[in-house]
C-alpha cells in the first residue's frame, strides 16, 4: 500500500479586536489548542488578524507593525505551535525587510514554532491599501509533512497568474487569507481550485470593515471544486477542518 501525504488543516475564524495584537494572538493560542485536540496539522488565519483590518490606525500607528518573525508578541503563537507540534499560517501589518515601508506580511511557523517562510503580499486593493502599504517581490512557498504549499492573500486572488504559478511550481495546496471576500465572491476558490489542480483552504475574516461586515464563510475546496468545508453562520471563534490527502507530485 502506498502511503500518501495527508495534511489535516484548519482555517481559523474569528473576529479579531481592533489594534489588540495581545488579545488577537491569544485569541489565535487558544484556536491552535483546540485544533490540536482535533488533529489539525496546520492552522490559517485572516488577512491581518493580529490587528484586525483597520488600515486607519495601522496607517496611523507604528507600534502595530509586526518588526519581524522573532517579535515578542507573537510569542504565544511560537509557543503554541512548539507545545503542540502544529503549524500556524499568520498574517500581519509589518515593517518591510528592507524598511520601505509597511506591508501586509503571512508568518508561516512550524511544528517546532520555527520560521518556514515570509509571504508579503504581492497585490495591494487600490482603493483602500495600495496608499498605506508596500508591495512583496517573492511568491509564498513552504512544505510540511510532504506537502507543498502556496500563499496568497485576499486581492491576490483576482490576479489568475497567482495560483497558476503555485501549480507550475509543484505546489498541491493553496492557503488563502483574506478579510473582506464577500459571499458572492466565495465561488471563485471553487474555481481556482479547479482551474488550478488545488486544494484550497480560505481563511475570511470577520468583524466590522471598511465595506461593512466581513461575511466569514471560510472554507475548503478540493482540487475538483468541490467545496468540502465550510465555516458556521455566526461571529463566534470556529475552525474549519478539512483534510488533504493527495498522491503523487506534480
Amino acid at each position: 500500500m502506498v502511503d500518501y501525504p495527508c495534511v489535516i488543516i484548519g482555517a481559523g475564524q474569528f473576529a479579531a479586536v481592533p489594534g489588540d495584537i495581545a488579545t488577537n494572538v491569544g485569541r489565535m493560542a487558544a484556536l491552535l489548542a483546540a485544533a490540536a485536540d482535533t488533529g489539525i496539522h496546520l492552522v490559517v488565519f485572516a488577512e491581518l488578524a493580529v490587528t484586525h483590518y483597520d488600515l486607519a490606525a495601522i496607517a496611523a500607528d507604528p507600534t502595530l507593525l509586526i518588526a519581524d518573525h522573532d517579535d515578542a508578541r507573537l510569542d504565544r503563537v511560537r509557543n503554541a505551535c512548539r507545545e503542540l507540534g502544529i503549524a500556524a499560517v499568520i498574517n500581519a501589518p509589518a515593517q518591510a525587510v528592507d524598511e520601505s515601508g509597511r506591508t501586509i506580511s503571512t508568518f508561516v511557523y512550524g511544528p517546532d514554532g520555527g520560521l518556514l517562510t515570509r509571504y508579503d503580499k504581492l497585490h495591494m486593493f487600490e482603493e483602500t491599501e495600495a496608499g498605506i502599504f508596500v508591495t512583496g517581490a517573492a511568491d509564498g512557498r513552504f512544505e510540511l509533512d510532504g506537502l507543498r504549499f502556496a500563499l496568497a492573500t485576499c486581492h491576490d486572488n483576482s490576479y489568475p497568474d497567482i495560483p497558476a504559478r503555485a501549480a507550475a511550481d509543484g505546489c498541491q495546496v493553496y492557503l488563502a487569507s483574506s478579510f473582506h471576500d464577500l459571499p458572492e465572491r466565495i465561488g471563485r476558490y471553487a474555481q481556482l481550485a479547479r482551474d488550478n489542480s488545488l486544494f484550497v483552504v480560505l481563511a475570511n475574516g470577520l468583524g466590522p470593515g471598511p465595506y461593512g461586515p466581513a461575511c466569514g464563510r471560510s472554507g475548503a475546496w478540493l482540487p475538483s471544486g468541490e467545496q468540502v468545508a465550510a465555516a458556521e453562520p455566526g461571529e463566534h471563534d470556529q475552525l474549519v477542518r478539512a483534510e488533504v490527502v493527495l498522491s503523487g507530485s506534480r
